[in-house]
């Protein structure tokens, strides 16, 4: 079964936008976790517009399940995984300053540094995993970082799915095949929602893991947040 980690950092930018503690971040982890989610994520970046660093911090003795940070691998970022030792880290490529994640690594062109990060990490038992695009030089160029995971950016997949073109599976697919030959698990990520990820599921052979904010919590304000998480695993299963 396909694990569901929950990216919280939409709880965390509906709290800052009033300052205070509403919505308390941390126990909303735990409910999410109650109601049956298998993870949570968050994604710090540096100007802590919605996680701040202390709220990685503080998750660590809240989060029962797999607890996962993402963001790029600056050395705040670094330092700060290293002390908080989540079960895994994700890397992605943001640009400072960019609202969301956008694009996967070259895993080429940045492969020496990848690798240096990567075996820090791994020194340090932290599980770990990268942004790529469905492109099939990029995933055997991850194989070569020593990543224990890729996570497949799905954003173009969201996006010619909603245009009713399931063919923009394909290159997904393939690229999940690859990663299976490799030995390379396989995550996934970025705008999937209640309405694509059955399918993208059924799709993607191997998928141990999808990590889901932005539409969930959305999906939540109309349905019920506990209602939404069962939904999602309803479709992973």
């Amino acid at each position: 079964m396909t694990k569901l980690s929950v990216n919280i950092n939409k709880i965390a930018t509906l709290r800052n936008s009033r300052g205070g503690n509403v919505p308390n971040l941390l126990q909303v982890a735990k409910d999410i976790q109650k109601f049956g989610a298998e993870g949570i994520t968050v994604h710090p970046r540096p100007d802590e517009r919605h996680i701040r660093y202390q709220d990685a911090r503080d998750l660590v003795s809240v989060v029962h399940t797999e607890y996962n940070i993402e963001g790029n691998p600056q050395h705040n970022f670094i330092d700060l995984v290293l002390e908080c030792k989540p079960t895994q880290v994700t890397l992605v490529p943001d640009a400072i300053g960019a609202l969301t994640s956008n694009a996967g690594w070259d895993t080429i062109k940045h492969q020496a540094y990848l690798k240096e990060v990567i075996a820090e990490f791994k020194r340090n038992n932290i599980r770990t995993s990268i942004f790529v695009d469905p492109v099939l030089a990029m995933v055997e160029g991850a194989k070569e970082t020593g990543t224990d995971r890729i996570e497949l950016y799905t954003e173009e997949f969201a996006h010619q799915y909603g245009l009713g073109n399931k063919k923009g599976i394909e290159s997904y697919t393939a690229a999940a095949v690859l990663a299976n030959e490799l030995g390379l698990g396989i995550n996934a990520g970025h705008d999937l929602s209640l309405d694509n990820i059955k399918f993208f599921k059924e799709n993607i052979p191997g998928l141990l893991e999808v990590s889901i904010g932005h539409a969930l919590i959305s999906e939540s304000l109309y349905l019920g947040l506990e209602n939404v998480v069962n939904m999602y695993l309803q479709r992973l299963k």
